[in-house]
């Protein structure tokens, strides 16, 4: 793992979803570094772990990351720090950017598919997309709309996002095999 590079200070923590909370992220002094699509950082916890998160918002911000985190039933100490331990005002140490899986911007199509808490990467690369004026589509799939986070954000998007609520009423688990048939030649997929 990285050392702490980076302090931040949490500006602002909101609960997204059942169980899901999402911390704004500011430097205390200086500038974040900038990033890309798919990047994630890592979170050094005032309990002594260090833990990665994707960024959720757009990369073309400069001023702060965004990150969300699920709170894990079976946590061995990581989400229910962040949970229990980060509030407004807190500072953290955190790594530079990294990026293990990055966005092709030029594909002719994007199909972005996420689930629960992995819709995370998902929202930076939505967010990339738009601003390129790509064609993209983005499926997130969570048990419930009480599960899903960053809906409100996600409703900016109109038509290019589409839910699937498996546990609802009439809900079914997503059909991959027939997204990825209906998707046209040379689709990109992330998921």
């Amino acid at each position: 793992m990285s050392t702490a590079a980076i302090a931040v200070r949490v500006r602002a923590r909101n609960v997204e979803a059942r169980d899901i909370v999402t911390l704004e992220l500011v430097p205390v002094a200086g500038a974040l570094p900038p990033f890309t699509a798919g990047s994630h950082i890592d979170v050094h916890l005032p309990n002594g772990l260090v833990r990665q998160y994707s960024l959720a918002n757009d990369p073309a911000e400069r001023d702060r990351y965004l990150i969300a985190v699920q709170r894990d039933r079976a946590s061995r100490g990581g989400s229910t720090c962040v949970h229990d331990a980060l509030h407004e005002g807190a500072t953290v140490g955190i790594s530079a950017p990294r990026n293990h899986f990055p966005l092709v911007e030029d594909a002719p199509h994007v199909v972005l598919v996420g689930g629960g808490i992995g819709v995370t990467p998902l929202l930076a690369m939505a967010a990339r997309l738009q601003s390129l004026g790509r064609s993209w589509e983005l499926v997130y799939c969570a048990r419930t709309r009480e599960h899903a986070a960053a809906r409100a954000s996600l409703a900016a998007y109109g038509e290019r996002v589409r839910f699937n609520f498996d546990e609802e009423p009439g809900g079914r688990m997503l059909d991959l095999a027939a997204l990825v048939a209906q998707a046209p030649a040379g689709t990109h997929f992330y998921c």
